[in-house]
């Protein structure tokens, strides 16, 4: 891997080439994704059948497109009853985890006669969008699903490409159901994301859309906002580790190397004060890679986007971590939860030598749908809260208006809205 000194100069020319990673700078692709959408909002499953078979090159109906009971219990045989055991360890701890984050209604009384309060209730229906093709993520669609089944969401349906001969990975299947899917449909990309956020005659209409997928599946998820909400518009894999010389540089360079196989444009950065480490966190690097079996595509991914940096002070590899605000950011310090209450900005802080960041990925139980790409510093892991929503309360008494009807009258018409002060006025007249 290569060592650079931490400048300024090289931190802001990191940071545009991490930006150039994001979805939204690939503008090219919108127009095709545009009019795949616009077909199957006008044309429903015609033109969601269509696409299937083109871009997976499978032939479908209304008979075919959802996966069936039979189908799921079938998916079962074919998975080793181990990995299934695995499966469930993970989705309790998911939901040990986001069982905690559940907020309550509450209601506020005051002696006026004024009552306030917010009502939280979760969403009837979310879709989620599972990868398929080179790469499939069971453990991403335990990520997406139990937390809408612990907030209570009554409709989850699960949306995935199929192969040629439209069958979906077992442990995919299996996941699923263990999870709580209500549904599952085997089509994928641009074509599934408009099925879920317009409605066709197979697939109903959902509220919100999550999960990852490849550019064309962001930017239709970007394009239909607004029709559904989404989680986010998700980019390439990231991790930034900061070091010291007690971190052993073997376990530095798996970590990097962990995040550097998922895809071409995935970021690995460590950065540290110590030159000693650096040239030993890059030599294990190379000897590691060697013996990996996607060492091709990480490669690319640390040439591209792989950086040791080594910093003056930890003052500014501190700041430096902020500013780039990673997916991922692993504290491999003496003092790490002391360094912790410095960072400002990361979707998920791994602590120690022994909190490997693929724990976060499969078991530990928080969340591993993060922000990417700089928006660490203004979104937070999916989670409970992505699964409800919160209405106000407001009563007033008769007596409780009187007393605050002049005020907020004036306020109405400091505004020239008259009618909204004439709403308070027709309530004090005599009847």
């Amino acid at each position: 891997m290569r060592i650079v000194r931490l400048t300024e100069e090289s931190r802001k020319n990191i940071l545009e080439d991490l930006l150039k990673r994001s979805p939204s700078q690939y503008g090219a692709y919108q127009k095709k994704v545009d009019n795949i959408l616009a077909e199957v909002k006008r044309d429903g499953d015609t033109a969601l059948f269509s696409y299937t078979k083109k871009y997976d090159g499978f032939e479908t109906d209304e008979t075919t497109i959802r996966i069936s009971e039979r189908e799921i219990e079938k998916a079962y045989e074919q998975v080793d009853e181990s990995y299934v055991r695995i499966i469930r360890k993970s989705i309790a701890n998911i939901t040990e985890f986001h069982g905690k984050q559940k907020a309550n209604s509450w209601i506020d009384t005051k002696p006026n006669g004024v009552v306030l309060g917010q009502r939280i209730t979760p969403l009837e229906s979310v879709g989620v969008y599972v990868p398929g093709g080179k790469a499939a993520y069971p453990s991403s669609l335990c990520m997406c699903i139990v937390p809408a089944k612990v907030a209570g969401v009554k409709r989850i349906a699960a949306i995935t490409p199929p192969s040629r001969d439209g069958s979906v990975p077992p442990a995919t299947l299996v996941a699923a159901k263990e999870s709580g899917v209500t549904e599952i449909y085997r089509a994928g990309g641009a074509q599934a994301i408009g099925a879920l956020a317009y409605g066709t005659k197979s697939i109903a209409k959902v509220d919100k859309i999550v999960g990852p997928g490849n550019i064309y599946v962001q930017l239709a998820k970007k394009a239909v906002y607004g029709h559904v909400n989404i989680d986010s518009i998700a980019g390439p894999s990231e991790i930034l580790i900061l070091a010291d010389e007690t971190a052993k540089p073997h376990y530095v360079a798996a970590d990097l190397l962990s995040q550097a196989e998922h895809d071409e444009l995935a970021s690995s950065i460590l950065i540290t004060t110590s030159k000693k480490l650096a040239e030993e966190v890059s030599e294990e690097a190379d000897k590691m890679m060697a013996t990996l079996s996607r060492r091709e595509i990480i490669k690319k991914s640390l040439d591209n986007y792989g950086f040791i940096l080594v910093a003056d002070t930890w003052e500014d590899a501190i700041d430096t971590a902020n500013e780039i605000a990673s997916e991922h950011l692993e504290i491999n310090m003496q003092n790490p939860w002391e360094v912790m209450t410095k960072i400002r900005n990361a979707g998920a802080i791994f602590l120690g030598e022994y909190s490997s960041e693929p724990l976060g990925d499969y078991f530990a139980g928080p969340n591993h749908v993060l922000p990417t790409n700089g928006t660490a510093k203004f979104f937070s892991p999916l989670g409970i809260d992505d699964y409800m929503k919160k209405s106000s309360i407001i009563s007033y008494s008769k007596e409780a208006l009187e007393s605050e009807a002049e005020d907020v009258m004036a306020f109405a018409e400091a505004e020239q809205l008259t009618a909204h002060a004439a709403s308070i006025a027709a309530r004090r007249e005599k009847e």
